[in-house]
């Protein structure tokens, strides 16, 4: 098994683990500040009648709320089954099975077999990803309309937050490991793509962006 095999197993068994605690979470709680950012990012980018394509889906709670608030049809990729399998419940209790799509796996491996679509999400997905120049690459590629991200802030409060979790996850004896990325290789890139920034927020270790097409207009 090759070494970035081994670590997407491991990603996808931790948040496994932690699936039942993001529902308990979200029950009590609701969306986090930085997702509510996010959707009002993308909504102000627009999306009725949108397709959604959220990578690192999670247990579906942010495509579900743009479905209900007009995007058409989304589909979730996630390593873990057990988040997967929380939104596939989700969207069924919901009555929004029939326009959700679940996809099992790393998306850099699997990009090819996946559709394009309106608007790509990456809610703090980068930050799980050693090579962040080919997933935002990748799925560059699958954005026609819009592109919108949730990423850590390069400051000291996030550098001492992540080291603290590696720490932890290494004494566990666990391959997965949370990245720090420059956001603004990362906003560069996106730019170089033909995308432009419309919306930007903060929180004290988090960056959310959302962008469109230049051509779009809007």
């Amino acid at each position: 098994m090759s070494c970035c095999a081994a670590v997407n197993e491991d990603t996808g068994r931790f948040f496994s683990r932690f699936a039942a605690w993001h529902r308990l979470r979200f029950r009590v709680f609701g969306f986090e500040r930085t997702q509510r950012q996010l959707l009002g990012g993308i909504r102000r980018a627009g999306i009725g009648g949108a397709t959604l394509l959220e990578i690192g889906c999670g247990p579906g709670y942010l495509h579900r709320a743009l479905l209900r608030l007009g995007a058409e049809r989304a589909t979730g990729v996630d390593l873990s089954a057990g988040m997967l399998d929380m939104a596939r419940a989700g969207a069924e209790a919901e009555g929004l099975a029939a326009r959700t799509d679940y996809l099992q796996g790393d998306f850099t491996q699997m990009a090819d077999q996946v559709a394009d679509a309106d608007v790509v999400i990456l809610d703090k997905v980068i930050c799980c990803y050693p090579d962040w120049l080919a997933l935002v690459q990748r799925s560059l590629g699958k954005a026609r309309r819009c592109y919108a991200l949730t990423i850590p802030r390069d400051r000291a409060l996030t550098r001492v937050a992540i080291k603290a979790m590696r720490w932890g996850l290494q004494g566990a004896g666990c391959c997965y490991q949370p990245f720090i990325h420059d956001p603004e290789q990362i906003d560069g890139q996106i730019r170089a793509g033909g995308f432009r920034l419309i919306d930007e927020a903060l929180t004290p270790l988090w960056l959310t962006r959302t962008y469109v097409r230049a051509q779009s207009g809007r």
